[in-house]
């Protein structure tokens, strides 16, 4: 009799193939990894059993080789009654949060540069932010200007100035902010 009774539902047969059980088990497995990894703060964000939580901490203060890969071997078992799905988001949102911040600071950064380069890109930013200081904003790039100019004459060896660089940075930083709660 042929054995591909998995993957023929009309038979009866309704479980996950043994591959799919052992696929199964080393995703929850490296998902324990990485919440071994994590620090405590965080593992008291998520949805955890106390028994699963106590065996992470436990694992995290194993310092022996051996002894820590059992206690993450153990703390992938309990990852069995654990709601996977649930850690899984939160790890995303942890992880992708972390990106949006990064690419909004970058943004900023263009935009400051644009600030410092161009006068019309003043007049862009007040069209999109029309509750901006105007006055705060060319002050900064003003000293900000003044400030590039002083650095492009430095010798070799001496350290720039960046006070008005970074204040022009958390102005619109601030700015951009304010927007996103409105």
């Amino acid at each position: 009799m042929p054995n591909d009774a998995t993957e023929d539902p009309d038979n009866g047969y309704d479980r996950p193939s043994k591959s799919q059980v052992k696929r199964d088990m080393l995703a929850l497995l490296e998902l324990g990894k990485q919440l071994v990894e994590l620090p405590t703060d965080k593992l008291k964000q998520l949805p955890l059993a106390e028994k699963l939580y106590d065996a992470i901490r436990e694992a995290q203060r194993t310092t022996s080789r051996e002894g820590r890969r059992r206690q993450i071997h153990y703390v992938g078992k309990l990852m069995r009654d654990a709601q996977a799905d649930i850690i899984y988001q939160q790890l995303d949102v942890w992880e992708n949060g972390s990106r949006e911040v990064t690419a909004a600071m970058h943004r900023i950064e263009t935009l400051r540069d644009m600030l410092l380069a161009d006068d019309a890109a003043l007049t862009r930013l007040l069209a999109e932010y029309p509750q901006a200081d105007i006055q705060q904003l060319r002050t900064l790039i003003r000293a900000g200007r003044k400030e590039a100019a002083h650095n492009a004459t430095l010798v070799q060896g001496q350290d720039p100035q960046r006070k008005h660089y970074r204040a022009l940075f958390q102005a619109l930083k601030t700015l951009d902010t304010l927007t996103e709660k409105d």
